[in-house]
């Protein structure tokens, strides 16, 4: 029985560290683990050139604390006036890594998304011609179209359509969480890789509903039923390399989550590693973790895996704190309802 793992040092390939206290407050969560990190560009106002990549950047390498290593790895937030130069000038000078398509209103601080992908094909087709990989939250917003079905419909209706329209264009599908999207990418040989996060390895729409609505289990996508759970968890345990760990950690204070429109998000930076561990080994998976939370996510961005490792070990139950504090207010760790026996040490 497997009680100790040695792996490199993990990557995060999504992820929220918000600005200001927020930002002090979570940073430390993730680089504690983490070598690096796709930063998401949602800000208030959104990240959406190279300038404010470079500020943004700047401000985060100022909130990490002394003896912590990490690399945020910048992205842009495509909107309907994205300049395709400005944005090439910033992926040439090795700054951003990414661009983030959230559709307009599908999430929190997408309002600025896009409304028309007509608008966009010219960025699009810059990025093909550089290579610069599109991150897409992957979910229509049509009001008629039901939200348990907004992933599925967007790959028909969306994501496919763009991908036939600009070859080469290279496509991360965040946070997964159906069947379709799985199957979407089980079927494409190049170009097209998928992210999963701990969450959604281990939460299905009954965790949020039954006996009470749970506000910290609330995110977008939304949990779907447990039959894809467990498609998202064959597909993450597989080895195929075009599924990575991108955590998708969000947080908002107590406040924000605990109202009648309560935000959507789960905070799992602090105990992601446990996470991911306890339920590979459930699996009798344990030796494709290192895939698919160090070398997957890499090997798709053509970046070098990190030379650093860390390890894990299985014993008794660690203790998580159940809130971690910031200037802004209490955020709630995400809680998966069972004993995690993995901790990095």
């Amino acid at each position: 029985m497997t009680d100790s793992i040695t792996i490199r040092r993990p990557d995060d390939w999504h992820l929220h560290l918000r600005d200001g206290a927020m930002l002090q407050a979570v940073l430390p969560e993730t680089a504690r683990h983490f070598g690096r990190a796709i930063i998401m560009p949602n800000l208030v106002p959104p990240v959406v050139t190279g300038a404010h990549a470079a500020a943004y950047r700047e401000r985060i390498m100022a909130a990490l604390p002394e003896g912590m290593t990490f690399e945020p790895l910048m992205t842009l937030y495509l909107t309907e006036d994205t300049d395709p130069e400005d944005l090439a000038a910033a992926h040439a000078s090795g700054l951003v890594k990414a661009v983030k398509l959230y559709p307009a209103g599908a999430t929190t601080n997408s309002h600025s998304g896009v409304r028309n992908f007509d608008n966009v094909r010219p960025v699009l087709e810059k990025m093909a011609e550089i290579g610069l990989p599109l991150c897409v939250h992957g979910e229509v917003t049509d009001a008629e179209i039901d939200i348990f079905d907004r992933e599925a419909v967007f790959i028909d209706r969306v994501l496919d359509p763009i991908r036939q329209a600009t070859p080469g264009l290279r496509v991360v599908m965040e946070h997964i969480t159906t069947r379709d999207g799985v199957q979407y990418v089980a079927a494409d040989e190049t170009d097209l890789g998928a992210t999963i996060t701990a969450h959604h390895l281990i939460i299905n729409r009954n965790h949020i509903l039954v006996g009470g609505i749970k506000p910290h289990y609330y995110c977008l996508p939304v949990a779907k039923r447990e039959e894809h759970r467990l498609e998202l968890l064959k597909a993450a345990t597989s080895g195929d390399a075009r599924y990575f760990l991108g955590t998708d950690s969000a947080p908002h204070t107590d406040d924000n989550k605990e109202m009648a429109c309560g935000c959507a998000g789960c905070f799992t930076a602090t105990n992601t590693m446990s996470l991911v561990a306890e339920m590979f080994d459930r699996e009798s998976a344990l030796d494709k973790l290192e895939g698919f939370v160090s070398l997957n996510g890499p090997g798709f961005y053509g970046l070098p895996v990190n030379e650093s490792s860390i390890t894990l070990t299985k014993g008794d139950p660690v203790e998580y704190p159940s809130k971690i504090e910031s200037g802004d207010g209490p955020v709630t760790v995400f809680d998966p309802g069972f004993p995690l026996h993995w901790r990095v040490v």
